[in-house]
């Protein structure tokens, strides 16, 4: 697992794009698992702040409470014609006072709030450059790999 910061060190130029498509629409789509084991999609916003990518929720959301429970999850960025970002990994959530400031957007509704830091494990994107499909994949400790399909 790594920290956004560890992955803008080793892939600057493809960690660049990546936040770009995350930081072109305002909300994502955040997968976490259910207690059962099936997935649940949920809308969410992503900040870059400090070291890391982490988002939130509002109180006792079912999105918290899931990852509350295994904190496995997936954040696809609102799709375009400039490329397909998904990033997984691991969310911890950030309850120490001092730190959660840390992590404060300025955007969040009143009141108390979720929030979470994504402990990546994988980063791709997807993209047609010509009749090529192309998908680029990180992860930490590993050169970037590129698979192009036609």
């Amino acid at each position: 697992m790594a920290t956004w910061k560890r992955f803008e060190s080793e892939e600057p130029e493809f960690a660049s794009k990546v936040r770009a498509r995350f930081e072109a629409a305002e909300t994502h789509v955040l997968a976490t698992l259910r207690k059962d084991g099936s997935p649940r999609v949920s809308g969410s916003e992503v900040a870059f702040l400090g070291p890391d990518l982490s988002f939130g929720s509002m109180p006792d959301a079912v999105k918290a409470r899931d990852l509350r429970r295994d904190g496995r999850c997936a954040i696809h960025a609102h799709p375009s014609a400039d490329g397909d970002a998904k990033v997984t990994g691991v969310a911890t959530e950030v309850t120490d006072p001092e730190e959660k400031r840390r992590y404060t957007t300025g955007s969040e509704p009143p009141g108390d709030f979720h929030a979470f830091r994504l402990d990546l494990a994988e980063v791709v994107l997807t993209g047609v450059e010509g009749d090529e499909l192309v998908i680029r994949l990180w992860r930490p400790g590993r050169p970037l790999e590129t698979v192009r399909r036609k």
